[in-house]
C-alpha cells in the first residue's frame, strides 16, 4: 500500500546485517498499536472530513507526538488535501507518513568519528535511562566499525554502575578505566590520557545519573566537561544524552536542562520496545531538534542502532 516506504535499505545506516528492520518493527509494536494501528482504522473510512481530522489529532496526541508536532502535521495534511486534491483516507495516510518522515529527517545525522583521535564521547542522563547499557552497546557498534574503544567509569557514586561497565568491558574485550571511589572528573581525565598513550580511537565516558532539578549535580557534570577539555582541548567531541522513551513528553525538559548545562550534541532514545510513547521523537524534532544518533528497541547488544527516519516511519505504518 505504501510503496515509497519500501525504498532503499531495510537496515539502519551502519547495520549491514539482515533483520534490523524486522527488529525495529517488533520493537515499535506498542507505539504502532497506539499510532499506526489506530490510524489505520481511521483511514479505512469512506471519506476525508472534519471528524476524521479531529480523531486523527487525538490519536497523534495519545501517541505522545505532542501538541506542537501534531498541529504541524495536521497543517501539512490539510495543505496536501488542497494542493494534491486528496480524495480518500488512504491517500491521507500516505501523506501523513511522508510528512512524518520529512519532520524526522533532520534528526538523522549519524555520528562521524573522523577528525579526532581519540574521539571523546561524554554520556549523560538521569538514573535508569540506560546510560551504562548503552555504552556497552556503543562499544560493540564502534568495534564493528574497526575502532578501538576505551571505557571510563565516571559514575563513581554507584558501585553497581562501575561493575556493570566493567562487565561490558570484559564482554567486548575493551579496557575500563575505573576507581573504587573519588572524583568522577579525575577518572575521565585519566581515561583520556590513557587513550592518548595507547592510540585508542574512541573514549566512552560514563557519568553518574542525575535529575535536572539536582542543581549541584548539574554543576558537577559541567565540571566533568571542563576537565575533559583540560585533558583534550578539542573535546569532548560528542556530548550524548540518553533518554528513556517511557517518560514521553518529559524527555523535552531533560533535553533542555542538560543542553543548558553541558551543550548536548546528540541523543540516544532507549526502551522504545517497552512503550507506546515512541511518537515523542516527533515532539523532539519540532521543539529540540538535536541529532538523534541511536535508538534502542531491545535488550540485545545489537538492538541499539543509528536512527533512520525512513525506517522508523516504515516500522510504524507497516502492518
Amino acid at each position: 500500500m505504501f510503496g515509497f516506504l519500501k525504498k532503499g535499505s531495510s537496515t539502519a545506516p551502519g547495520d549491514t546485517r539482515p533483520g534490523w528492520a524486522e527488529r525495529l518493527k517488533s520493537g515499535l509494536s506498542r507505539t504502532r498499536a497506539q499510532f499506526g494501528g489506530k490510524l489505520t482504522g481511521l483511514f479505512r473510512r469512506a471519506r476525508i472530513d472534519d471528524e476524521l481530522l479531529e480523531e486523527l489529532e487525538a490519536t497523534l496526541l495519545m501517541a505522545d507526538v505532542g501538541n506542537d508536532a501534531t498541529q504541524h502535521l495536521l497543517g501539512e495534511l490539510k495543505a496536501a488535501v488542497r494542493r494534491d486534491q486528496l480524495q480518500t483516507p488512504a491517500q491521507l495516510q500516505l501523506a501523513l507518513a511522508q510528512s512524518l518522515e520529512k519532520l524526522l529527517q533532520p534528526l538523522e545525522k549519524p555520528l562521524d568519528l573522523s577528525g579526532h583521535r581519540p574521539f571523546i564521547i561524554m554520556i549523560a542522563g538521569v538514573n535508569g535511562a540506560g546510560k551504562t547499557t548503552s555504552i556497552g552497546k556503543l562499544a560493540r557498534h564502534f568495534q564493528a566499525q574497526g575502532k578501538s574503544v576505551l571505557l571510563a567509569a565516571g559514575d563513581t557514586f554507584r558501585a553497581a554502575a562501575r561493575e556493570q561497565l566493567q562487565a561490558w568491558g570484559e564482554r567486548n574485550g575493551v579496557t575500563v578505566i575505573a576507581q573504587e571511589s573519588g572524583d568522577p572528573a579525575a577518572v575521565i581525565f585519566d581515561a583520556v590520557h590513557a587513550a592518548k598513550a595507547r592510540g585508542i580511537d574512541v573514549v566512552l565516558a560514563d557519568t553518574a545519573g542525575r535529575l535536572p532539578t539536582q542543581l549541584h549535580l548539574m554543576d558537577e557534570i559541567a565540571k566533568v566537561k571542563r576537565v575533559i577539555q583540560k585533558a583534550e582541548p578539542s573535546g569532548p567531541h560528542e556530548v550524548m544524552l540518553v533518554l528513556d522513551a517511557n517518560i514521553g513528553q518529559n524527555t523535552l525538559a531533560q533535553v533542555r536542562a542538560f543542553d543548558k548545562a553541558i551543550g548536548v550534541t546528540g541523543l540516544i532514545i532507549t526502551k522504545l520496545d517497552g512503550t507506546a510513547k515512541g511518537g515523542v521523537i516527533a515532539a523532539i524534532a519540532r521543539q529540540q531538534p538535536i541529532p538523534l544518533r541511536f535508538i534502542g528497541v531491545g535488550e540485545g547488544i545489537e538492538d541499539l542502532q543509528p536512527f533512520s527516519a525512513h525506517d522508523f516511519v516504515a516500522a510504524l505504518f507497516e502492518q
